[in-house]
């Protein structure tokens, strides 16, 4: 088992020993109804957490996201359990109490440390390449360190119930306590060196690691976050409450939650669009806390102790007022933070009016998204109907990027940093592009096509040119000049006329085999009693076992001998390079009235033909595209082969 794996196991199984504990000293703490519900978030958040990262964990084994998200899961259940041991109080303190409750002062760090180690090795669970990296992860390590030692060892008496027993730890000097003073601001700096780590990974990434990121820093925010809505709180309400442990509950939950989505599953929604709603929601919500607190102040100056249900109102008038404008302000942070994307977008639109007026071609889309999103290097991939892969206009592969889905299915790929609003506005573009790509492949299939069939009449006629010349030509020839001479000599005796005549009956019978010969190459005459004669004559020559089965009403000549070349080719190929030993031919007409011919010719050979070697292959499937009709060819190496030419033949 790959350490990381077994690390997320450890954790897990501490997150696991300390909720049992906490629950089981809950009863005898001396704790609020409020401190209850705060223990509940706090276990179902370090819960879920810890599960996520075993999920990953399993799923990854060999990265250290994985425990470090099951750190982020222990934290909760561990702050709590420390908290409430402190306070259990039967006749005196538990045993060491004072001292946890010591340890309590540094120990809310491990609630920020694993995020901040996460900001420097998410996705690849490997710090990025150069010093600056290294440096962050060793100052975060040895801050954190010296931060608690020092808040653990502060002379000062702490509060009840502990402040008539005494300090239980060693402790520092007074005078050196500005150190966890200065640890604590250096944390400060550290996160904002973090953030810079992250986003230097981000800019050297691929598009795939660019939306992994992105959607780990949707989650990560939750750490700044949680500082503010602390310092709110204190603003507020003069002490730590609902809105710290806001933070800490969504900290616990937004970044396990989307670290995990974007390890295993970063395409399932678009992150820009998610992005963009957080931080509009964002502005929004911040923009009623101003208001909550501006009123807060007035009210309080103005009516005393009862501004808060004021204050309140007030709030309640403003967010109403503010639902019509999130529309606005959404769109303000769509041009402020994805700038790129709305040059996209017109870019994408500005296209398909030029389109239309035909005063560009829709081809031109890789050139304008290339423009707009200041990506030289994107490509756009195109997949042709009836294929398995994406290509681009040049024929090139295109393997990775943001999908082109039309209709539920997908018709291109952007491989570069394009939003996934990009890439859906230009569908209609793509798949234009794809169908004049599909019909120019289509043309040149038919060019290809023809110039083979030309090759082949041409080819043929010189055969049948050099097998007249050579045979039944020079037959004929010789017989006219017999025949010439017996009329010369025929008065004089001096030829044997019957001997001439005999001879000359022969070779005119030999001169015939040979034009039927060669006339059965051209059509086998058994065609003239139909296919099926044909097919039976066409087993009996076979030196394979070979069944045949024909369905149907009876077809036209033109339909019928382009079957038959099917199957003769198909069963020639099959025994002269499949080395099969049996072989099935089916020739069935479908039900409808416009039923096509299915002709099937199956064999027992080794497989793995190639229509693109050789002209066997190729030629069928010229012949039978000459009469519109469809030639697949199914060849797995050890599985046989199989030859399906479908004919239409409507009545």
């Amino acid at each position: 088992m790959p350490w990381p794996r077994r690390i997320s196991l450890a954790v897990a199984l501490l997150t696991a020993g300390s909720v049992v504990a906490v629950c089981a000293l809950t009863p005898l703490a001396a704790v609020s109804a409020g401190q209850v519900l705060d223990l509940v978030m706090s276990v179902a958040a370090g819960v879920l957490a810890t599960f996520l990262g075993l999920f990953v964990a399993r799923r990854r084994p060999a990265n250290p996201v994985g425990p470090l998200l099951a750190l982020v899961g222990l934290a909760p259940p561990l702050v709590m359990l420390t908290d409430t041991y402190a306070y259990v109080n039967l006749t005196r303190p538990l045993p060491g109490a004072e001292a946890i409750h010591q340890l309590v002062a540094g120990l809310w760090t491990i609630w920020y440390v694993p995020v901040l180690l996460l900001m420097l090795v998410f996705p690849s669970g490997r710090l990025p390449a150069g010093r600056f990296p290294r440096l962050v992860l060793y100052g975060v390590l040895t801050d954190t360190l010296v931060f608690n030692v020092t808040v653990v060892m502060d002379p000062t008496r702490y509060a009840p119930p502990f402040e008539d027993y005494g300090h239980p730890l060693p402790t520092l000097p007074e005078s050196a306590i500005w150190i966890s003073f200065l640890a604590l601001g250096l944390f400060m700096v550290l996160l904002v060196c973090s953030a810079l780590v992250m986003r230097g990974r981000y800019r050297a990434a691929g598009p795939v690691e660019r939306a992994q990121l992105k959607w780990f820093a949707l989650g990560a925010v939750a750490l700044p976050g949680t500082l503010l809505l602390c310092w709110t709180d204190y603003l507020l309400f003069g002490h730590v409450g609902v809105l710290i442990w806001v933070g800490l509950i969504s900290l616990c939950l937004g970044v396990p939650s989307l670290a995990a989505l974007a390890i295993l599953r970063h395409d399932l929604y678009d992150v820009d669009r998610a992005t963009s709603a957080v931080v509009t929601w964002g502005l929004v919500t911040a923009g009623l806390l101003a208001v909550y607190s501006a009123a807060s102040f007035t009210g309080g100056l103005a009516l005393g102790r009862g501004s808060a249900v004021a204050a309140a109102a007030v709030t309640a008038l403003v967010a109403v007022a503010l639902v019509p404008v999130k529309n606005r302000v959404r769109q303000s942070v769509d041009r402020r933070f994805y700038p790129a994307r709305e040059r996209a977008l017109a870019a994408v639109t500005g296209l398909e009016r030029e389109v239309h007026a035909g005063q560009a071609r829709p081809e031109q889309l890789e050139e304008v998204l290339r423009d707009a999103l200041r990506e030289p290097r994107l490509r756009v991939g195109y997949l042709l109907p009836g294929g398995t892969e994406f290509h681009d206009t040049a024929g090139e592969a295109v393997v990775e990027g943001t999908e082109v889905r039309l209709a539920g299915g997908p018709i291109g790929i952007i491989d570069g940093p394009c939003p996934r609003e990009v890439a859906a506005a230009g569908a209609l573009l793509v798949e234009t592009v794809r169908l004049r790509l599909e019909l120019r492949r289509a043309l040149g299939e038919v060019e290809a096509s023809r110039n083979r069939l030309l090759r082949t009449g041409y080819r043929e006629r010189r055969r049948l040119e050099r097998d007249l010349h050579d045979g039944a030509q020079s037959r004929l020839v010789s017989l006219g000049m017999a025949l010439r001479l017996a009329q010369r000599h025929l008065d004089d005796g001096s030829v044997d006329v019957n001997g001439l005549l005999d001879q000359a009956v022969a070779e005119l019978g030999t001169a015939v085999a040979e034009l039927r010969k060669l006339a059965h190459g051209l059509r086998p005459s058994s065609l003239d009693d139909g296919l099926g004669p044909a097919l039976e004559a066409l087993a009996v020559r076979a030196p394979v076992r070979l069944d045949w089965r024909l369905d149907g009403r009876p077809l036209p000549d033109h339909i019928a001998t382009t079957a038959y070349y099917v199957a003769s080719e198909a069963v020639t190929n099959a025994v002269k390079h499949a080395e099969a030993t049996s072989i099935d031919v089916a020739v069935a007409v479908g039900g409808n009235q416009d039923g096509a011919l299915y002709v099937t010719i199956r064999d027992d050979g080794r497989g793995g033909a190639d229509p693109g070697r050789g002209s066997g292959l190729s030629g069928l499937g010229d012949r039978v595209a000459a009469l519109g009709g469809l030639l697949h060819i199914t060849s797995t190496p050890g599985a046989g082969t199989t030859v399906e030419a479908v004919l239409p033949c409507a009545s």
